[in-house]
Formats: structure tokens, C-alpha cells, sequence
């Protein structure tokens, strides 16, 4: 089996957050998926599991983290140009995303950040190695 990532987030609203999701670009795999959390999907090996409340305590030994007030992670996804990161972004806001800082150039990266609606963090971004300084 290839490796793979899957990252669980707990949110209130698992409609809500699938269109979110499904906005940014990702899939929604319904073998995974039930009434209790959604499987989105990025790439064949990058996966967002969407649990209600309920279901991720099933899985954590700590309380969910207020991610409206505190970082608990930042994700960063990354796309193939400039133009398709503010798509990314324009249809994010749309679905109802946060943009809570401005954009970020970097020379060899741009990057744009949007929250979902529970304030789990994404870096929306475009990266040219070739402009990657070398000293």
C-alpha cells in the first residue's frame, strides 16, 4: 500500500464544511463516508477526514481544540501557478472562508491563507524552486 496522509479535523457542521471543502477543490470519497464525517480528497494520497464532534472524540485523549481562537495546526496545500491559487482562494471566500491575512510573496512563493468555519487554518500556495535563492 502506498503511504498516504489523512488529515481528521472535527467540525460542527459536516454539510457545511464538505461544501467548504468541495469548493477548495477536494472530492468527496463516499466509501469513507457516513452521517458522522466525510472523506475529502486531494490527491491519491493526500485525504481531509471531516468528523462531527462526536465521532473524532471517538478517537482523541484530549478535548477538541478552539481552532476559532488558537492554532492548532497550520495545512498547507500547494498548487501549480499564481492564478490557481487566487481560484482556490476567490472559491474558498465564496463558500464562506476567511481570509484573515493579506497575501504573502516570498520571491520563490506566494501564499494565501483562508480558514474554514471552524478556523482550521489552510496555506493556499504556489512555489517556483527555480526562484529559490541559493545563498
Amino acid at each position: 500500500m502506498a503511504r498516504q496522509i489523512f488529515i481528521n479535523l472535527a467540525v460542527k457542521d459536516l454539510e457545511k464544511s464538505k461544501a467548504f471543502y468541495t469548493a477548495l477543490g477536494f472530492t468527496n470519497n463516499p466509501q469513507f463516508s457516513d452521517d458522522a464525517g466525510k472523506c475529502m480528497v486531494w490527491s491519491e494520497n493526500i485525504y481531509v477526514m471531516l468528523l462531527t464532534h462526536e465521532k473524532f472524540l471517538n478517537f482523541a485523549t484530549k478535548p477538541i481544540a478552539d481552532t476559532k481562537n488558537a492554532v492548532a495546526g497550520l495545512f498547507s496545500l500547494s498548487l501549480d501557478s499564481v492564478d490557481e491559487v487566487h481560484t482556490v482562494m476567490t472559491n474558498g471566500l465564496n463558500a464562506g472562508g476567511i481570509e484573515p491575512s493579506e497575501m504573502k510573496d516570498y520571491g520563490f512563493m506566494q501564499q494565501r491563507t483562508i480558514e474554514d468555519f471552524d478556523g482550521h487554518t489552510w496555506e493556499i500556495f504556489y512555489m517556483d524552486i527555480s526562484k529559490f535563492p541559493t545563498e
